[in-house]
C-alpha cells in the first residue's frame, strides 16, 4: 500500500482558511464578553452592591474589572503551557469553553436583592475566569495563527487577532447601543443587561464546536513527534522560558508601547471625549464605533505590508508616530468640537497605532522556538498588559484628577519611546523559520546558491 499522497494546493488553502476563520471567530467572542462588562457595567452595577451609592457601586464593579486583568498573567502561563504541551487546537478549545462558562455565570448571576453579597462572589468568580481565559486567548491564537499561516503571509494571517479583537468590540458596542433604542433605562437595569452576557455564552458555543474542527499546526505536529532529541516533558515549562529569557524580555518591551497607545485609543477614547472635550456622549460612542471600524479594516493590508518590506519598518513608525504625535493629537482632540474632528484625530491615532497591533503577534510568535513559543508569547506579554494596559485608563484619569491631565501624554509618548528603542535594536522577523521544514527549505536553498558560484571561483 503506498503512502497517501501529500495534500494537493487546493486542500491546504481550504486548511489555512479554516484556521483563519476558527483562530479569528473565537478570539472575536472573546474579546467581546471581555470587553461587554465594561460596556454595561454601568447598566448592573446596582444588581450587585448595595444602592446607597451609585459611585461605589460603579467603584466596585470597576475593581472586579480590574482582577480579570491580574488574572491574565495567570491565564498566559497555565494556557500557554498547555498550549505548547497539548496543542494549539486544544488551548483554542479550552479558553473559549473557559470564556463561555464565564459569560453563562454572569448571566444568572443572583442580584444583591435576591442573594446578597453572593451574586457579587459570582461576578468574581466569572472574571476571574475572563482573565485567564483572555490571558490565555492572546497566546494561543497567536502562535496558532501565525503557525497555520503560509510563510510568506504570516503577517497577514497574524493581523486577524486585531481584527477580529476590533471587531469583538465592536459587536458588543453595536448591542449596546441597538439596546438602547429598543429598551428604556429601567428595563436594562433590570433584566436587559444579562443579554450581552448570554448572547456571548451561545457565541462560545458556536465557536467550540467550529475550534473542535481545527487541523493542528504543522510546528507543532513536528515538535510533539518525538523525531528530535528535546525532552518532551519541559516543553512549555518556566525553565525552558528562562533559556529564552533575552526573547521574553523583548515581548515585554516592544508591548508596553503598543499595548498602552491601544488602550488609550480605544476603550480611554470615548471618556475622554466626553469629560474632556466635552462631546455628547452619543456623538463620542459613534466616534469610536466608526474610528474601530475603520482600524480593524486597515489591519491585513499592514500585515500584508510586513510581510513585503518587513516587521521592524512597521513598528518604527508606529514608535515614532506616537512618540511624537500623542501629545498633539490628544491635545487637539481634548477641545475637538465635531464629530468630524474628532473622528479625523482618532484615525490619525489609529493609524499610526496599526504600525503595532498589525503584525505584533507574528513578531512575538518568531521570536521563540515551538517548544516554548505559546508561553514565550503568552507570559510576557500578560505582565505587559496587565502592568501597563490594564492601568492605561485609570493613569490617565488619575492624571485628570489630580490637575495635570497632559502628563498623560507624555506618558504615553515615554512607553513608546521605550518601544522605539527596542524596536531599532531587535532584528527583523519576517524570515524566521518557526517549524524544521522551514529550516530545511532554508538549508537547501542555500546548498543550491553555493554550487551556482563554485565554477567561477574554480576559473579563476
Amino acid at each position: 500500500m503506498s503512502a497517501s499522497a501529500p495534500p494537493s494546493p487546493a486542500d491546504e488553502r481550504k486548511k489555512r482558511r479554516l484556521a483563519l476563520i476558527g483562530g479569528s471567530l473565537g478570539n472575536l467572542v472573546e474579546w467581546y464578553d471581555w470587553f461587554v462588562y465594561a460596556s454595561f457595567a454601568i447598566y448592573f452595577a446596582d444588581s450587585f452592591f448595595p444602592n446607597d451609592n451609585p459611585t461605589t457601586q460603579l467603584m466596585n464593579t470597576a475593581g472586579i474589572f480590574a482582577v480579570g486583568f491580574l488574572m491574565r498573567p495567570v491565564g498566559g502561563w497555565v494556557l500557554g503551557r498547555a498550549a505548547d504541551r497539548h496543542g494549539r487546537k486544544s488551548a483554542l478549545t479550552l479558553t473559549v469553553t473557559m470564556m463561555s462558562v464565564a459569560a453563562l455565570l454572569i448571566a444568572v448571576a443572583p442580584t444583591y436583592g435576591q442573594a446578597g453579597y453572593f451574586g457579587a462572589l459570582v461576578l468574581l468568580l466569572a472574571r476571574l475566569l475572563q482573565g485567564m481565559s483572555i490571558g490565555g486567548e492572546y497566546a494561543a491564537s497567536a502562535t496558532y495563527l501565525t503557525e497555520a499561516s503560509a510563510r510568506n503571509r504570516r503577517g497577514l494571517g497574524s493581523s486577524f487577532q486585531y481584527v477580529s479583537m476590533t471587531c469583538g468590540q465592536l459587536l458588543g458596542l453595536g448591542i449596546l447601543i441597538t439596546m438602547q433604542h429598543t429598551l428604556t433605562t429601567a428595563q436594562l437595569e433590570s433584566w436587559g443587561w444579562r443579554i450581552p452576557f448570554l448572547l456571548g455564552a451561545l457565541f462560545a458555543v458556536v465557536v467550540f464546536w467550529l475550534r473542535r474542527r481545527l487541523q493542528e499546526t504543522d510546528a507543532f505536529k513536528e515538535e510533539s513527534s518525538g523525531d528530535d532529541d528535546h525532552d518532551d516533558s519541559t516543553r512549555g515549562t518556566l525553565k525552558v522560558l528562562w533559556q529564552h529569557r533575552r526573547q521574553a524580555g523583548l515581548v515585554m518591551a516592544l508591548t508596553l508601547g503598543g499595548t498602552v497607545a491601544y488602550y488609550t485609543y480605544t476603550t480611554y477614547l470615548t471618556k475622554y471625549l466626553v469629560g474632556s472635550a466635552g462631546m455628547p456622549k452619543t456623538t463620542a460612542t459613534l466616534v469610536s464605533f466608526t474610528a474601530l471600524a475603520l482600524f480593524a479594516v486597515l489591519q491585513p493590508f499592514a500585515g500584508m505590508l510586513s510581510d513585503r518590506i518587513g516587521r521592524r519598518p512597521l513598528l518604527i513608525t508606529f514608535a515614532v508616530g506616537c512618540t511624537v504625535g500623542t501629545y498633539p493629537i490628544m491635545t487637539a482632540l481634548g477641545s475637538a468640537s465635531s464629530y468630524w474632528s474628532a473622528l479625523g484625530l482618532s484615525l490619525l491615532a489609529l493609524v499610526i497605532v496599526t504600525g503595532y497591533t498589525s503584525i505584533n503577534a507574528a513578531v512575538k510568535a518568531e521570536l521563540f522556538p515551538t517548544r516554548v513559543r505559546a508561553l514565550g508569547v503568552a507570559l510576557p506579554y500578560a505582565i505587559a498588559n496587565a502592568l501597563f494596559g490594564g492601568t492605561a485608563e485609570y493613569v490617565a484619569l488619575w492624571f485628570k484628577s489630580s490637575g495635570h491631565e497632559s502628563m498623560f501624554f507624555w506618558y504615553v509618548s515615554g512607553c513608546a519611546l521605550v518601544s522605539l528603542v527596542t524596536y531599532v535594536l531587535m532584528p527583523d522577523t519576517r524570515n524566521t523559520a518557526l517549524s524544521r521544514a522551514e529550516a530545511e527549505a532554508d538549508a537547501a536553498a542555500e546548498g543550491k546558491a553555493r554550487p551556482a558560484t563554485a565554477p567561477a571561483a574554480a576559473a579563476r
